[in-house]
């Protein structure tokens, strides 16, 4: 960031369309930053996360249950081992692209050919354009990036594997709330057992839940990233008007990571909410008029706290579902239309 920094507002030589373009890698700076020292303020919620998914692989005992318990563990483990390599491929793309770049550097008396950085430096704290001070701030820089990329990577990796957990576990209430009058294998259990476990399972689904809504990259992983995810349109479109092929490539790239970040949070964000309500529905749907007129009353209960949909918000703003990510879609096309426009004009 100090670097980046002083090139930015320090040097002189620089121009308006420069720092502009410069804006964005040291927003990401601190971003990352920020989120990372929300992370170790929630550290308590990710560890009452990490025990609570502990506890419930020792609770539920019946085969079905746990398979449906370890298809939803290789899904959420699928999520946040291919957000990790998307992401870090999208960088580390930009890094290399813009570090086989080469300019021409006119002096006083001569001109000498420059290789790229990903990232603007100062030259008065060294001397880039010469060796061995150029590969040492190119694989700094490089290491630097991937680092702090792998903030995001853990917040949206941890969210992913919470959530599916918690989806696998409204998946087995669900299956549990199905067979809740007929089930042949749990004759030696009375209904009133079962429902009791039912109703317990669901309070520990409903805390699992609320722990993940409090968890920090709610609050700001995607409140603050916001900004950022609309200054990276401005590099790729003025490039394309300049006619910079290579440089194209690379921010397109670091943009495709940064669009599929916020479709991995909308979508978890989405199968928690679908899920939750899943439940009041399928309580309803049981044969509950076949029960006991006090144990019948209870599935009013499960099925009124169903109503209120568990959902994951960006900045306790915007609840992330397919609908908000279609609409940031949308107002992002608009802002590249309002670019392009200004661009060309």
């Amino acid at each position: 960031m100090v670097p980046n920094g002083l090139s930015m507002f320090v040097d002189s030589q620089m121009s308006y369309e420069t720092r502009l373009q410069n804006f964005g890698p040291l927003t990401f700076w601190f971003i990352a930053m920020v989120n990372y020292s929300c992370l170790l303020m929630h550290v308590d919620d990710i560890h009452n996360c990490v025990e609570h998914v502990k506890m419930d692989w020792l609770i539920i005992r019946r085969f079905e249950d746990q398979k449906v318990m370890l298809k939803s563990a290789k899904l959420g483990r699928f999520i946040a081992g291919f957000c990790a390599v998307f992401m870090h491929c999208g960088v580390f793309s930009y890094n290399v692209v813009q570090g086989l770049s080469k300019s021409i550097l006119h002096m006083e008396n001569s001109s000498i050919v420059v290789r790229g950085l990903p990232y603007p430096f100062y030259n008065k704290i060294l001397n880039v354009h010469f060796s061995p001070a150029y590969e040492f701030v190119f694989f700094l820089q490089c290491l630097s990036s991937f680092v702090v990329n792998c903030v995001t990577v853990a917040t949206c990796g941890l969210t992913a594997v919470f959530v599916m957990h918690a989806c696998g576990q409204m998946k087995i209430m669900i299956s549990w709330l199905k067979n809740f009058i007929d089930d042949k294998k749990e004759e030696r259990t009375s209904l009133r057992q079962r429902f009791a476990i039912i109703v317990n399972h669901h309070l520990r689904i409903l805390r699992s839940s609320s722990f993940i809504v409090s968890y920090s990259i709610e609050r700001f992983d995607s409140f603050w990233s916001h900004p950022q995810r609309r200054k990276e349109y401005n590099p790729p479109l003025r490039d394309f008007i300049d006619g910079n092929h290579q440089s194209i490539l690379s921010h397109s790239m670091v943009l495709s990571s940064i669009t599929f970040n916020i479709f991995i949070f909308c979508y978890i964000g989405e199968i928690l909410s679908e899920q939750g309500e899943q439940i009041g529905k399928s309580a309803y749907m049981t044969n509950w008029y076949l029960l006991p007129g006090k144990t019948a009353q209870g599935l009013i209960l499960i099925i009124l706290r169903s109503n209120a949909v568990i959902k994951i918000t960006a900045g306790k703003i915007v609840q992330l579902s397919f609908s908000t990510f279609g609409d940031v879609i949308k107002s992002a096309l608009a802002y590249l239309n309002i670019l392009r426009t200004v661009l060309l004009t």
